[in-house]
């Protein structure tokens, strides 16, 4: 029913942006550039036409630009649709004066003109997006994030109006930020009350703070990196304030991996806890209902290099192990790229399930508890079990013990993942961990 309301609301706050933006006097107009249609909307003013950029061509943009001189939606309808997934619902809806400032940055044509928003804001439309609601203590924030590709923002043949401009009409006491390289880069601007509104935009080729200039928006930004993998193929979503404000968000699944990836320089370049915890939210949910989308998204991010897998590692390994282990058993990617990640057996506990017909014995990877187990018949076929009962083959165990630790240790680290925090032993799996490298297997047994 969430996802369903939510649904209508973004078509109908989509529609009525288009409308609220264009009148209904001008035509749209097609212009191809490089193999790829633009549409722009067309008027007729004192000096002459005058086009305004409406985005790339899409399907959703061809529907809403057919529906354009349908009649405005009521304001009424759509406070409504809000009010049900905010107040009924109880997903989250940003501070007033937020809403306020987001809603005047998209009058102004912010996300008409590819505008992303970044950051815990964007967090916030994701409740309603996926249709389940994400930890409120994660929420909060007086930010608003905005990025931009700036070969974009070059390429686009339309800018907004003064964002300062914009801005004080909301609250009169923005003022723009200086940025750190000198007061005629401005690449904020901020309010008495601590509100504080950031551009970015990718950082490409060799590293650097110097703010790179998006004439769109008419103002410098800073440059991040791993930004253009967050705010690659944004989605539409709805702010739910007002009528809703339709706004564009980087795809769940790249905000999420981006928490892992990126390292906050104010903190002296290391994660901060609430990127973790986002990021561990957001995964949750996108294993049960995004699990496609996912497993792409990861895959772009893999395949960018050795870096990029290296801190996907290292924030991977930072989140609740049961949902680490369910990415990296949708990925198809073993264990070890989570760094110091090892598999420790410190408890001599053995049993026998007879359910399973199984040796069971323990381990702890960090934290986390893991289950191992051999099967009956590789103990029979590899190590004498045959004709034996129970107490015969938790004895044959025991005597082979070192080679089943060192077999679940493999396993566990170098093969794809089976079954989340455990390891079954096989017959055919001991067929092939006993050719181990013997460099592997001395390394093995000096961890036990």
């Amino acid at each position: 029913m969430l996802r369903t309301v939510y649904t209508e609301l973004l078509d109908r706050g989509a529609s009525a942006e288009l409308r609220d933006t264009l009148t209904p006097k001008g035509t749209f107009v097609a212009k191809t550039v490089r193999g790829r249609r633009y549409w722009y909307f067309q008027e007729t003013a004192e000096n002459g036409r005058v086009q305004r950029y409406v985005g790339p061509e899409t399907l959703d943009l061809l529907d809403r630009i057919a529906r354009h001189k349908q009649a405005r939606d009521g304001q009424h309808d759509l406070r409504a649709l809000v009010s049900v997934l905010a107040r009924s619902a109880l997903l989250p809806r940003p501070l007033p004066p937020i809403g306020n400032v987001v809603a005047a940055l998209a009058d102004a044509g912010v996300f008409r003109l590819r505008g992303v928003i970044v950051g815990t804001l964007a967090y916030q439309t994701y409740s309603a997006m996926l249709g389940e609601r994400l930890p409120a203590t994660l929420m909060h924030t007086t930010d608003v994030d905005i990025a931009q590709l700036a070969n974009l923002s070059v390429s686009i043949d339309d800018k907004t109006p003064p964002i300062i401009a914009a801005l004080k009409r909301v609250d009169a006491s923005f003022r723009p930020v200086p940025n750190q390289r000198g007061r005629a880069h401005v690449t904020a601007f901020k309010a008495t009350g601590g509100l504080r509104v950031n551009f970015f935009t990718p950082d490409r080729g060799p590293p650097t703070d110097r703010p790179r200039r998006l004439p769109a928006f008419g103002i410098d930004a800073q440059p991040l990196r791993f930004l253009d993998f967050l705010i690659h193929g944004p989605e539409h979503a709805v702010l739910l304030h007002g009528t809703g404000v339709h706004v564009a968000v980087p795809a769940p699944e790249r905000f999420a991996l981006h928490k892992l990836i990126a390292r906050l320089p104010s903190m002296g370049g290391i994660r901060s806890e609430q990127d973790i915890r986002q990021a561990s939210s957001l995964l949750d949910v996108l294993l049960r209902k995004r699990p496609h989308e996912l497993r792409a998204a990861w895959h772009d991010a893999y395949a960018r290099g050795a870096v990029w897998r290296r801190l996907l590692g290292e924030g991977l390994g930072l989140v609740n192990p049961d949902i680490r282990e369910r990415v990296l058993k949708l990925v198809d990617v073993k264990r070890s790229i989570i760094p110091g990640l090892d598999l420790q057996f410190e408890s001599p506990a053995v049993s026998y399930d007879h359910d399973r017909d199984v040796v069971c014995f323990f381990a702890k990877a960090g934290a986390e508890g893991v289950r191992c187990a051999v099967s009956r018949e590789a103990l029979e076929n590899h190590f004498g079990a045959d004709g034996l009962d129970r107490a015969g083959r938790l004895r044959v165990f025991r005597e082979h013990r070192p080679n089943f630790e060192r077999y679940a240790r493999t396993k566990y680290l170098k093969w794809p993942i089976e079954e989340p925090g455990s390891v079954l032993i096989t017959t055919d799996d001991v067929d092939k961990l006993g050719r181990l490298p013997k460099r592997f297997a001395a390394a093995s047994d000096a961890a036990n």
